[in-house]
């Protein structure tokens, strides 16, 4: 266990969650709410956003292409010899899926309108940034860096997209929990199926077992790798929720939840910065894709949290509140503008920037901003 995850992990309470002084736990019961795992009337899971985006990444040839096509079009033949030189027939196949699901266009050359040429549409282009930030994820993996296009890599992020859109990573967020309990919690998903992504995202690095003498009933927690995997989640769910075409899922409460709950302990404030602070999230347009208000309640003791809870309170004595698309840009960006701080905005500003430090530091993982993703 991470010392991150060791520090916060507390035994189970009487009533099922983690103790209520200093543990990191959520409201376990929103994952078989209308917010949760199954789809309407059960008949389903739903997916969960950003898993769309991220989920091409688990395809290395569709991020190959991408790469190739960031510095304008190219005509199949170049494509094809500098991704490597894949059969006609896969790569083909490749692009047309590519362009089926509007990530990229044909379009005849200016000089000769006869030979055409591929090239990235709007959201191929936001998908590039989607890469960088796997890519800076995956240089962090616990056993040294990953290649975006390697087998491990391809492996991680199909256990990260697992644990995602199943919702074991939200229910792991709030506690650790045994395969028997995550298959009591999460419905829409088997026993094995639940015990072949548990095993995935444990080969992967992205859950650990808790210190437990029974080995049949040992809880599994977070890693801090996982933790980090918030920052590629919450790029992949931006350019979804800008590119409606892609067809991906809304934001949902238990996103939301997961984010906080999994962040949140990440976090390294100046060392006088104490207080109480609520996270919101408000709904923008109506509907059932999230709750009208969902979010999270941090501790702050000397700059550290020492507690982070899925709950929301009507008059918090200070709070950070905005839209998704305002809490995206202000964590992804480092652009609060659009966030409304009450009661002790410092702490707020202090949060919602080192949100930010630690899931995108350095300029190599900060994604650019929005206006350069149709420049030129």
């Amino acid at each position: 266990m991470s010392p991150v995850d060791a520090k916060f992990w507390k035994p189970p309470a009487a009533n099922g969650f983690g103790s209520a002084n200093g543990a990191v736990r959520g409201d376990i019961a929103s994952l078989q709410q209308g917010n949760g795992a199954l789809g309407r009337n059960g008949t389903g899971p739903r997916p969960r956003a950003g898993a769309g985006a991220i989920s091409l990444f688990s395809v290395p040839l569709n991020g190959l292409v991408l790469r190739a096509l960031a510095d304008g079009p190219m005509r199949l033949s170049d494509l094809r010899r500098e991704v490597g030189g894949p059969a006609q027939t896969t790569l083909r196949g490749n692009l047309a899926n590519l362009i089926e699901i509007g990530v990229l266009s044909k379009r005849g050359r200016d000089d000769k309108p006869g030979v055409l040429e591929n090239e990235l549409t709007p959201l191929g282009k936001d998908l590039l940034l989607v890469g960088n930030a796997l890519e800076a994820w995956l240089d962090r993996a616990p056993g040294g860096p990953l290649a975006l296009e390697s087998a491990t890599a391809t492996a991680a992020i199909k256990a990260l997209v697992g644990g995602w859109a199943s919702t074991i990573v939200r229910a792991l967020a709030a506690r650790p929990l045994t395969l028997t309990e995550l298959d009591r919690l999460i419905d829409g998903f088997t026993y094995p199926a639940l015990e072949r992504r548990l095993g995935a995202m444990r080969l992967a690095s992205q859950i650990e077992p808790c210190p437990n003498g029974d080995r049949k009933r040992r809880p599994y927690t977070v890693s801090r790798w996982l933790r980090e995997a918030i920052g590629p989640l919450i790029v992949a769910a931006r350019c979804e929720r800008r590119h409606t075409a892609f067809g991906a899922a809304p934001i949902a409460r238990i996103d939301i939840e997961a984010t906080f709950l999994l962040a949140a302990p990440l976090l390294r404030l100046a060392h006088d910065s104490s207080g109480h602070c609520q996270l919101s999230v408000e709904a923008g347009g109506g509907g059932t894709a999230v709750a009208r208000v969902s979010g999270a309640q941090l501790e702050v003791d000397r700059g550290e949290v020492i507690s982070c809870v899925a709950r929301i309170e009507a008059r918090p004595p200070s709070r950070v509140v905005g839209s998704p698309a305002a809490w995206l840009d202000a964590v992804i960006e480092r652009d609060a503008k659009l966030l409304d701080f009450g009661g002790d905005a410092e702490l707020g500003w202090e949060i919602v920037h080192g949100l930010h430090d630690v899931l995108f530091r350095g300029s190599a993982t900060r994604p650019v901003a929005a206006e350069q993703l149709v420049a030129g």
